[in-house]
């Protein structure tokens, strides 16, 4: 199974909240669901999926790697605790959540190990997450591009990192795109609300079809079920030429996932 493009974010889900989410996201049909070490909610996403009775070779499911976790033989380890948590015998997917803060582990180091992992069948395949140009050469140098799953960054109509992604594009690298509606900025934007009211359609659902159009994945998150199945409509909406140049005007620079411990963006 490639990535799905259309998947169930669970950032800043807590307790029974993202259990709710995970639950009506997979009776809705979705089928990608993407959490994290730091999220603090794989237990809960292990049990929603496990209560789902969903079959496993149905389920896609991400889980990233903090930075805490990278270096000194530890990364193996926060991967099988990771399972433990989720309930899950393999992950279809495990990314580099950040690269090292201050890049005080080399990058080789730690995709060497994320390879290792995957070696050992604790994941499908492996990724990164908030790479940079350098970064993702880095990465590409130590295990090969054609390794690397998905580089999964911020990307919304306001911030387009275009830079990434024609680097991207360059070595054929995939990439998934997180906080894509600019956490409901979007909705506010006029340009995007006039493009919605020509297809009847949401705002969130023109910028969904918008990326996803430009290939990306896409892991939005609510905690709402109606918004949830809202957004799935996305993968049915086609905008014009004229609409997607049309909301790539829209870029301003604006990064909404910017820690003190993040790399030096491009």
């Amino acid at each position: 199974m490639s990535i799905p493009a259309l998947g169930l974010g669970t950032f800043r889900l807590k307790d029974q909240q993202v259990i709710d989410s995970v639950r009506n996201g997979l009776e809705l049909g979705y089928r990608h669901i993407d959490t994290a070490q730091i999220y603090g909610n794989e237990a809960e996403v292990g049990r929603a999926i496990a209560e789902s009775g969903v079959p496993r070779e149905e389920l896609f499911v991400t889980t990233k790697v903090w930075t805490e976790h990278l270096g000194g033989g530890r990364l193996i380890p926060s991967l099988e605790e990771s399972l433990a948590k989720l309930g899950l015998e393999r992950l279809d997917l495990a990314l580099i959540h950040w690269p090292s803060p201050g890049d005080t582990i080399p990058v080789a180091e730690y995709m060497n190990a994320l390879a290792e992992a995957r070696q050992r069948g604790l994941a499908q395949r492996i990724g990164i997450s908030n790479f940079t140009i350098r970064q993702m050469r880095e990465a590409i140098a130590a295990v090969g591009a054609q390794e690397i799953a998905t580089n999964q960054v911020e990307i919304h109509p306001f911030l387009q990192n275009r830079q990434v992604v024609e680097f991207a594009h360059e070595q054929g690298l995939h990439l998934t795109a997180y906080m894509p509606l600019a956490y409901g900025k979007v909705m506010q934007d006029p340009v995007i609300q006039g493009i919605a009211a020509a297809h009847s359609a949401t705002p969130a659902q023109v910028t969904l079809a918008w990326l996803l159009q430009q290939g990306f994945a896409v892991i939005p998150s609510s905690t709402r079920r109606e918004n949830l199945a809202s957004n799935q409509r996305a993968s049915d909406l086609v905008l014009s030429e004229a609409e997607m140049a049309a909301i790539a005007t829209l870029e301003r620079g604006e990064r909404l996932a910017n820690p003190d411990f993040a790399p030096q963006w491009d």
